[in-house]
């Protein structure tokens, strides 16, 4: 009840009339059963525009320090994400990080649509990170059809550190669902698992037209906050996209002109 108020009511209402979101490929989403929308990750207002544009609930994982704040702020922080259906998960792995996949995996048995962000974290500067196989592993342990999304625009609405974004159009590319159903079974195998995260990486690159550094966005952030060369520049020769193939023939999407702002939710 507190998510379709959130989207209808309160929320919602104001971020379409301020931020005008348009939409392409929601028709891709599966009109039922259980799905996973794996998406690139800009900025913290992702996790409210992609279900504006869904007529399904869509439930995140969430870092555990959106539950842990102190003061009013984290309260109210902590009460939204969990009215909202938003599952902690540790940051540092191990157990706690298991807990949150197989919470994930009762939630799409259940026949619901399940969100993750496979780079793990923010994307510090914009371009697409490596994927983490949890993905991958929630794919083939459920059956799971995996829907690539492409936020666009988040990262300059809302840069690190910004907390209001900035007006301006939102866009999420929705792609067609992959299937991983040939792999099922396979979900202890490494180099399997590997491989499925790096295709579901390759769609949304193609769907975003973001450049791509072969490290993990957690890595970078951690590489520019100690002062040391970030990965990727032009001195450092990296895959140009996932699995080492050539980078996709795309750009990043542009907002519809000819169109009226879209509707969604």
């Amino acid at each position: 009840m507190f998510y379709w108020l959130m989207k209808r009511v309160f929320v919602g209402p104001l971020l379409r009339l301020v931020y005008r979101p348009w939409v392409r490929g929601a028709e891709h989403v599966p009109a039922e059963g259980g799905a996973i929308l794996a998406s690139n990750h800009l900025a913290v207002i992702d996790s409210f525009f992609l279900p504006l544009a869904l007529d399904r609930e869509i439930v995140f994982i969430g870092k555990q320090e959106y539950f842990t704040g102190r003061g009013l702020k984290g309260r109210m922080t902590a009460g939204f994400m969990r009215g909202v259906g938003t599952i902690p998960v540790d940051r540092g792995g191990g157990k706690a990080g298991e807990a949150a996949l197989r919470t994930g995996l009762r939630r799409l048995s259940e026949g619901g649509l399940f969100g993750i962000y496979p780079e793990g974290t923010r994307s510090p500067d914009g371009r697409l990170y490596r994927g983490k196989t949890g993905v991958a592993r929630l794919a083939l342990e459920s059956g799971a059809p995996v829907v690539p999304v492409a936020m666009v625009g988040t990262d300059v609405a809302q840069p690190m550190g910004r907390r209001i974004p900035k007006v301006m159009r939102i866009g999420i590319v929705i792609g067609e669902p992959l299937d991983f159903s040939r792999y099922r079974g396979m979900e202890n195998d490494r180099f399997i698992l590997r491989s499925v995260t790096d295709e579901i990486m390759y769609a949304i690159m193609s769907l975003s037209g973001q450049e791509y550094v072969d490290v993990y966005a957690a890595t970078q952030k951690a590489r520019i906050a100690t002062g040391h060369p970030a990965a990727g520049s032009e001195a450092e020769r990296l895959p140009a996209a996932p699995g080492g193939r050539p980078a996709p023939a795309v750009q990043v999407p542009v907002p519809p002109e000819d169109e009226a702002p879209t509707s969604v939710g």
